[in-house]
């Protein structure tokens, strides 16, 4: 098969990752399913080995864990890597470091090489997935929306209607409107006027009543006083006696 065309296919499934070479002390960011639950792992060793090219490059790490060598071999590429960070570099004139699995303690020390953490480290920034809803979302245009933009056209081309008719029918709408508007008016005025003659009317029995009641209070209080001056009277004839 073409190499060209295996290229171009697997171009765009290809991460952004960072050269890893062998001697390189790694941590991969490794997405791990239990259940329902995902959480990310993260395993740092040594690279072994770096092997293959595209989405079929491997590589195998290697560390040591409470006295027992420990290996993995990644796909680079592979999704549920989330990403690969190179914390140090070191100097090797080989391909495959095997003579590392029969060392332990110092003698498994490789020398340190000088490089910018900050160029060699690049790996893609995982988009949020509401958005990614949402672009999905709004680029989908389906057949309904085709059949209804449509059917909006085809109205529009058999509502076309000469200038004139238009004008005329505009006309007929204000008048009417304005007729309506003046009816309810009118019948508002009379309600209002017949509100206020009621009140009036209402004002004036209340003040009728009052005048009644200010009367009899005050016939009331004058049999009072007559009644307590013939008392009075009697009282100054018997001491006259």
């Amino acid at each position: 098969m073409n190499t060209q065309l295996l290229e171009k296919i697997e171009k765009p499934q290809l991460k952004k990752v960072p050269e890893v070479k062998p001697g390189d002390l790694v941590r991969v960011h490794q997405k791990i399913k239990e259940g329902k639950k995902e959480r990310v792992q993260v395993f740092e060793g040594i690279v072994l080995r770096v092997r293959g090219g595209g989405l079929r490059k491997t590589m195998i790490v290697r560390k040591i864990s409470f006295g027992i060598g420990v290996e993995k071999c990644f796909l680079v590429h592979a999704p549920n890597i989330e990403k690969i960070e190179v914390k140090k570099r070191a100097k090797t004139r080989r391909a495959y470091l095997t003579y590392l699995r029969t060392l332990t303690g110092k003698k498994a020390r490789l020398k340190d090489q000088q490089f910018d953490s900050l160029i060699v480290n690049v790996w893609d920034e995982p988009e949020p997935e509401k958005e990614k809803k949402e672009e999905k979302s709004d680029d989908k245009v389906t057949d309904k929306d085709v059949t209804e933009l449509e059917k909006e056209a085809v109205t529009d081309v058999e509502a076309e209607v000469p200038l004139s008719e238009v004008e005329k029918k505009e006309e007929k709408e204000a008048s009417e409107a304005a007729g309506e508007e003046l009816e309810p008016a009118e019948g508002g005025q009379d309600a209002e006027i017949a509100e206020v003659e009621e009140g009036v009317e209402e004002a004036e029995e209340d003040i009728s009543k009052g005048k009644n009641q200010d009367e009899d209070l005050a016939e009331k209080k004058k049999e009072d006083t007559t009644g307590e001056e013939i008392k009075e009277e009697i009282k100054e004839e018997k001491e006259s006696k």
